[in-house]
């Protein structure tokens, strides 16, 4: 059983890394939502894992290195996200689609605060303002990549 999990995140994370690489004009990969952070949370809640954490910390670094950005800034994020989502986790399993977006919108937003927080006292205030409607986008995306992976995960 823990197998199929570990199966299922690989195979949900393989496919955030290659939606996450397609090159894209330059306003649509800004706004784009953390895909990484969707499938994961389709991971966490349609699973019962209980590394989750660590988990998180691999996959956020894994990021890191494939985008070549700053050393952690993703791990923490998702980290930090992850918990947000698994205090919420018995609410989200329950809740109608639309709950389940506010519950995403939230948790990328989280994401999109620590993900700046650490760029910004690293590299200065240099940032691309428009990547603060990824988590609106995350919200909007989320019944398409909630059904995309229910379909995978079987």
């Amino acid at each position: 059983m823990i197998k199929q999990h570990y199966s299922l995140l690989i195979k949900i994370t393989l496919l955030a890394f290659i939606v996450g690489a397609i090159s894209l004009p330059s306003i649509i990969e800004i706004i784009s939502p953390f895909w990484l952070l969707l499938a994961f949370i389709y991971w966490l809640v349609y699973s019962g894992n209980t590394r989750i954490y660590s988990s998180a910390f691999v996959l956020g670094i894994l990021l890191d290195v494939l985008q070549g950005g700053i050393l952690g800034q993703n791990a923490l994020a998702l980290i930090i996200s992850s918990a947000f989502i698994l205090n919420v986790k018995k609410s989200f399993l329950v809740s109608n689609l639309t709950t389940q977006q506010v519950y995403v919108f939230f948790a990328s937003l989280i994401y999109l605060i620590l993900f700046l927080t650490t760029y910004i006292l690293v590299q200065g205030l240099e940032i691309q303002w428009l990547v603060i409607s990824a988590p609106f986008t995350g919200a909007i995306f989320w019944p398409v990549i909630r059904s995309l992976l229910a379909k995978l995960k079987h």
